[in-house]
């Protein structure tokens, strides 16, 4: 019995790590984003009688290759340790929510769109790129709280200088920070600074050194932070892959360590040789 328990977990977990079987689960997620996408055209009762179908179909089919996944494990909790693990199996018990009855129907329909994320599981370069963006937030943190003081520094000194001038536009420091966001993204921002230069002729100074730190300094610092991170992640994928320069430096590194190790080990002998010859010679 235990024989052949072992042997359905080891076709299962073949059959889960088959590339075959992977492309067809993702040609299932992009058919399932198809679905959802038709669903908000209107057609006529047999496509959407298809499609109903067409949708109950994948919903099986994710609740299938779920079991598969968990069936494969050698310990159920095994599947569990793993973060993208847990995101498939909430994605999928989601989906499971029945579309009938006023209450569930909205929700229903929601959960099912986020469907689609289960690609990012599935490919390990979107892995990659989630995890790595994921890793750079707490420094991107950082980078918005100092953002965020700038914005407040100059929504202040505008709306003391410039509220007489357009109130709707720097009426009070809040809706003088949405002002100065719809300069930092260049959304007829040269609209504004003219209508304050009929009045401080020199107050280009101001948008122009806003523009200069938010939309050149402080972006290039989000992307170093995220490209930074991202090469990181990179190399410890290769690593664990064991593809890539990365992966050849980690593995001479620890030959490099194992043969310090012998070194270590044969000097130690050395020395107890010699210590032990020149006990002898003494007696």
């Amino acid at each position: 019995m235990t024989t052949n328990t072992s042997q359905i977990k080891q076709a299962l977990f073949e059959l889960h790590q088959n590339k075959l079987f992977e492309l067809f689960v993702i040609t299932i997620i992009v058919l399932s984003a198809l679905l959802t996408g038709a669903k908000t055209y209107d057609v006529g009762s047999t496509a959407n009688l298809i499609i109903s179908w067409s949708d109950n179909f994948i919903t099986v089919f994710f609740l299938v290759e779920i079991l598969i996944r968990l069936s494969s494990e050698p310990r159920l909790l095994d599947f569990f340790k793993k973060g993208w693990n847990v995101f498939d199996f909430i994605i999928v018990v989601a989906s499971l929510l029945p579309l009938e009855g006023n209450d569930t129907v909205l929700l229903a329909r929601l959960l099912r769109i986020f469907r689609v994320l289960r690609l990012i599981s599935l490919i390990p370069e979107l892995r990659l790129l989630i995890n790595a963006l994921l890793k750079a937030m707490p420094t991107m943190g950082y980078v918005v709280l100092l953002m965020f003081i700038i914005f407040y520094i100059y929504a202040a000194i505008g709306s003391f200088m410039f509220e007489h001038i357009n109130n709707e536009l720097w009426g009070n420091i809040s809706i003088s920070m949405l002002t100065l966001f719809r300069v930092a993204t260049f959304e007829d921002w040269t609209d504004v600074m003219y209508e304050t230069m009929t009045v401080y002729p020199l107050s280009w100074i101001f948008y122009l050194s806003f523009i200069f730190l938010t939309a050149f300094v402080f972006l290039n610092m989000m992307i170093g932070v995220i490209l930074d991170v991202m090469q990181k992640e990179q190399e410890q994928y290769q690593r664990d892959q064991g593809e890539g320069e990365a992966a050849e430096v980690h593995w001479l590194k620890q030959h490099a360590q194992q043969m310090e190790l012998r070194l270590e080990r044969i000097e130690q002998l050395l020395i107890q040789n010699v210590n032990s010859v020149t006990k002898r010679h003494d007696l």
